[in-house]
């Protein structure tokens, strides 16, 4: 069954994870000829690329792509530390074989992993969905992945009597084996199984962002040039770039929509949905065809990127002086020259923040809509901020700087902290209804997810700091192995294994692992790190109202 052949829609009961654009200039992107994205153009496109990304909807959907060019298999060889030229640390064949034990084939392919393998556990619940991306370390896998989940992408989807749009990506899939008929069929879930119904949002932008990661580690543009996925690329962005009544150019969001996928108040417009549509729609830019289609989508994707750069670097930055500005904010402000557009009451901001902030460090914070502020830190989108150069030079060295500040609250004894700090007592009541799984400090409400390292890892090499994420691989180098490597850490100090926690996740391990082989040649970086575009650049100036 190949995506690209059959055109025919099927009625699913909507039962899915998908899991640089090169230093452009966006004034000139409009009139010039298609990008050639040629392998050996720069140092981060150097050697061989390695990929792990965390997809959607945390339990279910996360996808690991490792991938060796010249005939060195990133699955059967580990390979030697740059660091000091000794030998890997233990740990890393036992990694390696973990995640072979975990590849689920389709038809005879392997298609992706499965995404825990917990021994312990006499049921894997929805564990058992196919992640999005491919661990095994030849580019075709990676392609068969991307080509199967844009096939599902094509089937009608439905959640009761509610048809989807047309270029909602699949949050997860399964592959169902009958040893009887010896048939395999695939199963694609849209939102129907998951904890609140909620379709994925950013299943399409991990789908456009892996398929150039796979462009720019083969320098094959042949795959992403094909009707099929222009065509896939074009539905995806249709879904965000509409016009309606929105005021913001960021994208309004269900709880639940992203890798939080349990209702934890990140409804709205949630940070890490905004750094991934950023990211998404650069990707895309350069991926487009400059045919009649394509020129329009693009012609929308450059208005909407200096929209929305402006407007996340603007009002979603907090800094010691932004958090001073807002705390002495004057309310009520009718007219166009209001300078706390959003009504934010001062007394709104929580006490945590006001320890929090560092005097140098920074961070972009949850969320922001009318007299509302989420002042939460949120790993995934802090991180994908840098990558994609959402966040300036300036802003991404002060994320850094926030993380060496605030280590312990942030890092702990487990890298990395999903979010901080956790909801607790009446607010947890009412924020996530009382849910059990997301208690203070568990899961997504403050858990800790080894997962993260390799987005930490990633920032701390694009920033210039290293040494940051080689200290957090350290520690996890003490746990991971030993604790078998859990989905999650509970605890302010996610010092224990999770609650309910899998073990032998597979994107814990292969988080570990690309944060090593990272650390360890940095020109992986090349798959999933963006330039800065000087045209895109604003001019934040610090708010003034208030009273003198």
């Amino acid at each position: 069954m190949d995506g690209t052949k059959e055109v025919g829609l099927r009625n699913v009961s909507s039962t899915c994870s998908i899991s640089e654009m090169d230093d452009f200039d966006l004034s000139r992107l409009l009139d010039k000829p298609r990008l050639n994205i040629e392998r050996q153009r720069s140092f981060d496109e150097r050697s061989l690329s390695e990929l792990s990304i965390g997809l959607t909807r945390g339990g279910l959907d996360y996808c690991e792509i490792t991938y060796s060019p010249g005939g060195r298999s990133g699955l059967d060889t580990p390979v030697s530390s740059a660091r000091n030229s000794f030998e890997p640390h233990p740990m890393v064949a036992d990694a390696w074989e973990a995640l072979r034990r975990s590849i689920v084939y389709f038809r005879g392919q392997p298609v992706g992993t499965i995404a825990a393998i917990d021994h312990a556990s006499e049921e894997v619940l929805n564990y058992d969905q196919c992640p999005g991306f491919l661990m095994n370390g030849e580019p075709e896998i990676v392609k068969n992945f991307l080509l199967k989940t844009l096939h599902l992408q094509g089937w009608e989807k439905r959640i009761d009597r509610f048809k989807l749009g047309e270029g909602v990506m699949p949050a997860s899939f399964k592959v169902l084996h009958d040893p009887v008929r010896k048939t395999d069929t695939l199963m694609a879930d849209f939102g129907e199984s998951a904890i609140g119904r909620v379709a994925p949002v950013d299943s399409g932008f991990w789908w456009i962002i892996l398929l150039r990661a796979y462009t720019k580690s083969t320098g094959d543009l042949s795959l992403a040039e094909t009707p099929e996925c222009q065509k896939g690329m074009r539905l995806i962005l249709t879904l965000c770039l509409s016009e309606g009544f929105d005021t913001f150019p960021t994208l309004l969001c269900a709880d639940g929509c992203s890798m939080i996928d349990r209702r934890m108040g990140i409804y709205g417009y949630p940070i890490e949905i905004q750094a991934l549509f950023f990211m998404a729609l650069r990707c895309a830019s350069s991926m487009l065809k400059h045919d009649t289609e394509g020129k329009e989508c693009i012609e929308r994707i450059v208005k909407r990127l200096h929209a929305l750069s402006y407007h996340i670097r603007s009002y979603f930055w907090l800094d010691f002086q932004q958090l001073n500005d807002i705390y002495r904010y004057k309310t009520e402000e009718y007219s166009h020259t209001a300078v706390n557009k959003f009504n934010v009451i001062p007394d709104s901001i929580p006490d945590w923040v006001f320890d929090f902030m560092p005097t140098r460090g920074g961070y972009f914070i949850g969320n922001i809509s009318p007299a509302r502020m989420d002042f939460r830190w949120f790993a995934l989108g802090n991180c994908v901020a840098i990558l994609s150069s959402l966040a300036t030079p300036e802003q991404s060295m002060a994320i850094m700087d926030l993380i060496e500040s605030r280590w312990e609250e942030l890092v702990g004894e487990m890298p990395l902290k999903i979010a901080y700090p956790a909801i607790e007592s009446h607010d947890w009541r009412i924020v996530t209804g009382c849910d059990p799984k997301n208690t203070r400090w568990s899961y997504h409400n403050g858990g800790s997810w080894p997962v993260l390292l390799w987005l930490l890892t990633a920032a701390c090499i694009k920033t210039g700091r290293p040494q940051i994420a080689r200290r957090a691989i350290d520690l996890a180098e003490t746990r991971l192995l030993k604790d078998s490597w859990p989905e999650y850490y509970d605890g302010k100090l996610g010092k224990f294994i999770g609650k309910q926690a899998r073990k032998y996740q597979t994107w814990s391990i292969a988080g570990y692992l690309v944060a090593k082989m990272m650390l360890e040649d940095p020109s992986h970086l090349g798959m999933i790190s963006l330039e800065e575009d000087k045209q895109m650049k604003p001019v934040i100036k610090r708010s003034s109202s208030w009273t003198c």
